[in-house]
């Protein structure tokens, strides 16, 4: 008698516990579920993608003043004429002639 009800209590809570763990899987692929886990991960590697053009920002600040020690330009690296460079950049690539705009 006392192995009858051993087994059966085993029974009904193993089955007890696949319910509970197919009912957590059934929520976690709900569409709503799903929208959220994608947004989460997308603003997660925007994170680590600020993170990453930060840290390649500070490095080429770094080598650029090595560079300008290495070079005597140490006047040149003062951070307003950098910005001021890198702006001039952009611009020029923005306006830079395309001989095929002319055809």
């Amino acid at each position: 008698m006392f192995r009858r009800t051993f087994w059966f209590t085993a029974g009904a809570a193993a089955g007890v516990w696949a319910t509970t763990k197919v009912n957590r899987k059934i929520k976690q692929l709900t569409p709503e579920s799903l929208a959220a886990q994608a947004a989460d991960k997308a603003v997660e590697a925007g994170h680590r993608l600020k993170e990453f053009a930060l840290d390649v920002r500070a490095g080429m600040a770094q080598r650029e003043a090595e560079l300008g020690e290495a070079l005597g330009l140490e006047e040149r690296n003062d951070p307003h004429v950098i910005e001021h460079r890198r702006v001039a950049a952009l611009d020029h690539n923005k306006h830079s002639y395309n001989r095929n705009e002319d055809h």
